[in-house]
């Protein structure tokens, strides 16, 4: 008897999938209910119990809302799209040029489309065996990082995918994303022309930062923030803490002239201080007539940069006797932002 050995060669390879949050289809108001619904349904957006969640969203939220926000993304939207879905394909066409036609890159969106469904089945089309994943979110949060990772993992299961897959971790102070920001941040605005400089990042409830945290020190107090912790892995207060503090140090800013402050508060439960809103309409009656905002939460403008901060905050700033008022853009699709993702993805293990 002959034994014949036959060697069969198997072939790695790598895919990289970009998660950013999404946006509607479009302006008109059943798209935007439609995109709210799958939104605001999310256990790790309103953490509420199933039934009071429903009762809130599709009984209060959902016949109320969807006309506003649809007036709001009028006011953003582009010939393109949704700023964010243009902004957030750019960036992936970027990433993909930047690595070459081996390297299979696709782009999904939490909610809506194109979702992250799609951009899995098109890697596994395209015979990827090692998916390294970036969440398009510097700083930590259930309702953010959580929920994309909890959605590709059903999603996996969904497709029978087993798939190798690893993700980026939280890139609030990876050097090439600072580099990056602080680039940015410098190309725009000299501190010398204004009395203070806020980074507004987006808010969650303080409930989120106690469940999110594993060791049951956090006190949302800041003495926890400023001590090294294990919590401070999951932590997004302290994240987007060290996001300021890490453009302030290497811009060699004067920390006084900075402040931190959250924005997009909904609900009546007690979310991140100092709130944004309330901060813009305070600093005129300190004097402080003349800022610029920040917003490092996102690394593509939307709804909440350009409508929230670049519109409504303006006015509010200035109503309240405010006299110079500029947002810095977000990274988008800056050029060394697109080299960092790729610069992650060469060197993941």
């Amino acid at each position: 008897m002959i034994f014949v050995l036959v060697s069969i060669k198997t072939t790695n390879m790598k895919g990289l999938l970009l998660v950013n949050l999404g946006s509607p289809d479009s302006t008109d108001p059943k798209d935007v209910k439609r995109y709210l619904g799958e939104f605001l349904m999310d256990e790790r957006v309103i953490d509420l119990d199933y039934w009071k969640r429903w009762l809130l969203v599709k009984g209060i939220i959902l016949n109320t809302r969807p006309k506003k926000s649809a007036a709001a993304y009028e006011k953003v939207w582009t010939k393109e799209g949704s700023p964010l879905i243009v902004i957030s394909k750019n960036l992936t066409s970027k990433v993909r040029e930047k690595l070459g036609t081996d390297v299979p890159v696709s782009l999904g969106m939490r909610y809506g489309n194109p979702s992250i469904l799609n951009a899995l089945e098109e890697l596994k089309a395209k015979g990827v065996t090692d998916l390294f994943i970036v969440p398009l979110y510097p700083q930590y949060a259930m309702s953010t990082t959580e929920t994309v990772e909890e959605k590709i993992e059903t999603d996996l299961k969904l497709m029978n995918w087993k798939v190798k897959h690893t993700s980026q971790p939280p890139f609030y102070n990876d050097p090439l994303y600072l580099e990056s920001l602080t680039s940015s941040i410098k190309e725009q605005i000299d501190p010398k022309d204004y009395d203070k400089i806020l980074f507004s990042y987006h808010g969650i409830p303080e409930r989120h930062i106690y469940k999110t945290d594993k060791t049951g020190l956090c006190k949302i107090d800041g003495s926890c923030c400023n001590t090294p912790s294990e919590a401070h892995k999951r932590c997004y207060r302290h994240q987007c803490l060290k996001t300021t503090e890490g453009v302030v140090n290497t811009l060699n800013w004067e920390e006084s002239k900075t402040m931190t402050t959250f924005q997009s508060r909904l609900g009546r439960a007690e979310w991140l201080k100092p709130y944004t809103a309330a901060t813009l309409e305070d600093l005129p009656k300190k004097g402080i007539k003349k800022i610029a905002v920040v917003t490092p939460a996102f690394v593509a403008d939307c709804l909440e940069t350009i409508e929230e901060i670049g519109m409504e905050g303006k006015e509010e700033f200035l109503h309240a006797g405010g006299e110079k008022y500029d947002v810095v853009p977000c990274l988008n699709d800056r050029e060394d932002f697109a080299e960092a993702i790729v610069n992650w993805f060469n060197n993941y293990e």
